[in-house]
């Protein structure tokens, strides 16, 4: 995730010079620019937030970084809808089937339809048994569309997909 960190800074840094440079007093609402690095270090707070849930195996965890009406869709294709389903769906794939296991993602793009709404696109794969890189059995791409309301992001709606079908040709 670091060149995507450096591409958001070298993008601040020049958004900010095309402005006339950055502002300087306290009370000047912050830049598009500066809105911009705000909303994204926030979108990968939430990346992080999941790993972590994924890594630990906490289901609530896992629930707590998608809104109270959040739609999951999982690898499988079950649907879970809202915190409990998700807590407890999540909880029970972690005791039975990826416990153990860690998220790696293999790129990452990001698009803001509106200033509340981020669609965040991620090609990765889950890591068994002490993996350090993902298989091409194992990737998947993951739709998310985050909102921010009060100020905070979630995930509203998670939907993942193989890359390789499982039926031949």
């Amino acid at each position: 995730m670091s060149r995507r960190r450096n591409a958001v800074s070298a993008c601040v840094i020049g958004v900010a010079m095309l402005l006339g440079g950055a502002a300087t007093a306290s009370a000047v609402p912050p830049s598009a620019a500066e809105q911009l690095a705000s909303d994204l270090e926030a979108i990968e707070q939430l990346r992080v937030r999941q790993h972590e849930a994924w890594r630990n195996g906490d289901g609530d965890a896992y629930a707590a970084i998608h809104t109270h009406d959040a739609d999951v869709v999982t690898f499988s294709g079950d649907v879970l809808h809202g915190h409990d389903e998700i807590a407890s769906g999540m909880q029970y794939y972690f005791d039975t089937y990826v416990g153990g296991t860690e998220l790696k993602e293999v790129s990452e793009n990001i698009a803001f339809p509106r200033p509340d709404m981020a669609i965040i696109i991620r090609t990765g794969c889950v890591l068994w048994n002490g993996e350090t890189e993902c298989s091409d059995e194992a990737l998947s791409r993951n739709t998310n569309v985050a909102l921010k309301t009060d100020g905070q992001w979630l995930i509203r709606s998670f939907q993942n997909t193989r890359l390789d079908p499982l039926l031949p040709g």
